[in-house]
């Protein structure tokens, strides 16, 4: 059957009830009729290309369950696209809900379409980092139309959100210039837009024609990720001008999105101390109306290198529960390599924690029922039970593997032993003689 419609957004304004938002509405133990206004207004989105036929569908707001991002793809120093694969896969059976290929290097067509075709997570690109690659050709001598013509073939292939660094101007290199800022710009996509209006002397093409992008991304039903090209590298230019003045763009550009039907993301900074997220969250969301914020940590403090996964989550359960929608994961490696299968674990653990967390702070319908059935195991000593629940089973079962307590005690755990208070609770309730030597 033909639809109706071009995109979620349109086909909610409509009254259309999709097969994509009854998905939503099953997974998040929420009312089809409750969901449906707020996809016409922007409040949710459903990344879903009409090309990525194996997706599974996900919803992505703040009123439903927090949704984690893993970022992976080849550089020019880590170039194994099989290894890349067994992290998607890894990513997939650990519950992340999205994968962003940011590949810089090799044949990145081959490996998108394969993503595209496999992968029933949503997938996310940055199409600016794919255009020098794809034309073969440096930065300088790319064009405008080369730009839109990426993000068309990133459609076609199947790509359900694109990040688009569009808020960054020629008003915003004389900012930098200028000076005020330790770190400038960290986004990678958002200096290599700002190096090509640099080297051109042009305006930022995803600002200059975006209505042909919007036209683009309407065709496909891509969700726009309005990428922040002037996030906070580092807690000294958290929530200056410069991030708030970029922020107030992506405003404007949201509501332009929305006139055509086109689904947003607004992204997030960045390196933010803790003091600092909610009213980062609160600014987002009055300025973009309610648009799904998605957030890169945020990372609360710079000294971490090698434990990043933990700043971000911290920050990211923070920022979760005061509205953001979306997280990206952060590595161990951030800051000082491309991330390998074990670092790539570690950040989604970390960040389905923060997400797990604040969704439970947030009253998400259900969110608790798996906390609440680990502690009815916990309870009992039901170690199986128990691994049923935890978010790693295969890390924990192994811990406790690594570490087995002694027969006579072989329901507790070798830290407590006879000395474990749920064993002696269990039997002094139960009326038995409780032995501790």
């Amino acid at each position: 059957m033909e639809r109706k419609y071009h995109t979620q957004m349109e086909a909610a304004k409509l009254g259309i009830i999709t097969p994509e938002l009854i998905a939503v509405s099953t997974k998040e133990n929420r009312r089809v009729e409750e969901l449906l206004p707020l996809v016409a207004e922007g409040k949710i989105v459903i990344p879903a290309n009409i090309n990525h036929k194996c997706i599974d569908v996900n919803g992505v707001g703040s009123m439903l369950k927090t949704k984690v991002n893993v970022n992976l793809g080849i550089s020019r120093d880590c170039k194994d696209y099989d290894i890349e694969m067994k992290k998607v896969m890894q990513a997939v059976e650990l519950g992340a809900e999205s994968i962003m290929d940011l590949s810089s290097h090799g044949d990145t067509t081959a490996f998108r379409r394969k993503l595209c075709s496999e992968c029933p997570a949503m997938i996310g690109t940055v199409p600016i980092y794919d255009s020098v690659i794809h034309f073969k050709r440096d930065l300088k001598e790319l064009t405008a139309k080369d730009f839109l013509d990426v993000i068309r073939l990133h459609g076609e292939d199947g790509v359900d959100f694109v990040t688009l660094h569009c808020g960054i101007t020629r008003k915003t290199i004389e900012q930098i210039r200028n000076g005020g800022r330790k770190m400038n710009i960290v986004s990678r996509g958002g200096s290599l837009v700002f190096a090509w209006m640099s080297m051109t002397g042009e305006e930022n093409p995803f600002y200059e024609y975006y209505d042909e992008i919007l036209e683009i991304c309407r065709e496909y039903d891509i969700t726009i990720s309005l990428g922040d090209a002037c996030r906070p590298g580092c807690l000294a230019d958290a929530t200056d001008g410069v991030q708030i003045e970029e922020l107030i763009k992506l405003g404007e550009l949201t509501e332009r999105a929305w006139k055509r039907d086109v689904q947003v993301m607004v992204e997030g900074p960045g390196h933010v101390p803790m003091d600092q997220i909610a009213a980062n969250m609160k600014i987002q969301q009055t300025i973009c109306k309610g648009a799904p914020f998605y957030v890169l940590g945020p990372l609360v403090t710079d000294i971490a290198p090698g434990y990043d996964h933990i700043t971000s989550a911290i920050g990211g359960a923070i920022a979760a529960w005061s509205g953001a929608a979306f997280l990206c994961y952060v590595t161990p490696a951030e800051h000082l390599a491309l991330p390998n299968v074990d670092d790539v674990r570690d950040g989604i653990i970390a960040s389905k924690i923060a997400a797990h967390a604040a969704d439970i702070a947030k009253g998400i319908p259900g969110a608790r029922e798996q906390d609440d059935r680990m502690a009815d195991a916990r309870k009992k000593l039901d170690w199986d039970a128990q691994w049923l629940e935890a978010l790693d089973p295969e890390t924990a079962k192994a811990i406790r593997d690594s570490r087995l307590p002694e027969d006579d005690h072989s329901d507790t755990c070798s830290m407590c032993g006879k000395f474990c208070a749920v064993r002696s609770m269990n039997k002094a309730l139960a009326g038995d003689i409780i032995d501790i030597l």
